[in-house]
């Protein structure tokens, strides 16, 4: 959306395993413009050359992917199927459009249970679990490949920026675009509005003896159109001078600062006027105390900084909730 709103040609490509063809007729509602869609899976190689051939990319911003954690870590092979199997398919491809810049979505997972907070992007990478590695081995392959590239010249010389999520949430403010999971939510955001919205009945903390303030997991938490906007910044620096002697570059994108689940869910309380009746359970699987990061860097070298407070973030996903209490249907 961002993307449009500012003249870009947005191809998508998509096979909705967790969205709506209803998204993109409100994309046009919000924008005004058009996209061009094609239902493909990344990892069907000769759909996806389909659309390569089809049309002149310049570039690829690289969202497909499973991630939920506690999933991951019940079903890994389909996370490494679809995850690693998948963005060496369109790598791949790419090589053979002669398509040279990606952005790829990483997440903070990559670094694993950190040994302090805040995290800057030189900490030791690792992973407490099958999505959290599923992104560090998609960033080492591209790493690779950016590095097999260097000395080739125009389009086959490979530029990458690796973006590390931390906690996307919100909604877009129009109240038309938003986060509703084909099954119970896996993430907190999704899961609290359904409380307070009595679609479930509990909210289910995973731990509560987390060496943090209220025993609960911190996190950062950002707003998904600062992230998208992110995306927009690393895209546009890919065609300027900071590329051309480091190609593949990284950077955190979050706030700079973390919550604890209980604080979410007592925010939420205010935002919604609702009671968010929860019970505390064992810790999830993978799951670490506390992750927010150093988004410095991102401010130095994109000229990008997360602008939406929590209750920005809170606020627009129970505008969001409330005005689709069924989500896209």
């Amino acid at each position: 959306m961002e993307l449009l709103q500012i003249g870009y040609q947005v191809i998508v490509v998509d096979n909705f395993s967790n969205s709506k063809p209803e998204a993109l007729k409100r994309i046009k509602i919000i924008t005004d413009k058009a996209l061009i869609f094609h239902q493909v899976d990344i990892c069907d190689r000769l759909a996806l050359q389909a659309v390569f051939d089809q049309y002149d990319i310049d570039a690829v911003v690289h969202l497909a992917g499973l991630k939920a954690v506690g999933e991951s870590c019940q079903l890994p092979l389909k996370y490494y199927q679809n995850n690693v199997a998948g963005t060496l398919v369109l790598a791949e491809v790419m090589n053979e459009a002669e398509v040279s810049k990606i952005v790829f979505s990483s997440s903070a997972t990559v670094y694993g249970d950190p040994h302090k907070v805040p995290i800057t992007e030189e900490f030791p990478l690792s992973a407490t679990n099958p999505y959290g590695r599923s992104k560090l081995m998609i960033e080492d392959m591209i790493r690779d490949w950016v590095a097999a590239n260097a000395t080739a010249k125009g389009n086959n010389k490979i530029k990458a920026v690796l973006l590390r999520y931390f906690n996307p949430i919100g909604a877009h403010d129009s109240g038309l675009i938003g986060e509703y999971p084909n099954d119970i939510p896996n993430n907190l955001l999704p899961y609290v509005a359904q409380v307070a919205a009595g679609r479930l009945e509990t909210l289910s903390v995973f731990g509560d003896d987390y060496s943090t303030p209220d025993g609960t997991g911190v996190r950062d938490y950002i707003h998904v159109v600062d992230l998208a906007k992110g995306h927009v910044n690393a895209l546009q620096a890919l065609d300027g001078t900071l590329f051309e002697q480091q190609p593949c570059r990284i950077y955190n994108l979050g706030t700079g600062r973390g919550y604890s689940v209980l604080e979410i869910v007592n925010l939420f309380a205010q935002v919604s006027n609702r009671k968010i009746p929860y019970r505390v359970v064992s810790r999830r699987s993978g799951d670490i105390a506390e992750c927010y990061a150093d988004p410095s860097l991102a401010a130095a070298e994109l000229g990008w900084r997360a602008e939406k407070t929590l209750t920005d973030m809170l606020t627009d996903t129970w505008r969001w909730q409330s005005n689709n209490p069924d989500g896209y249907l």
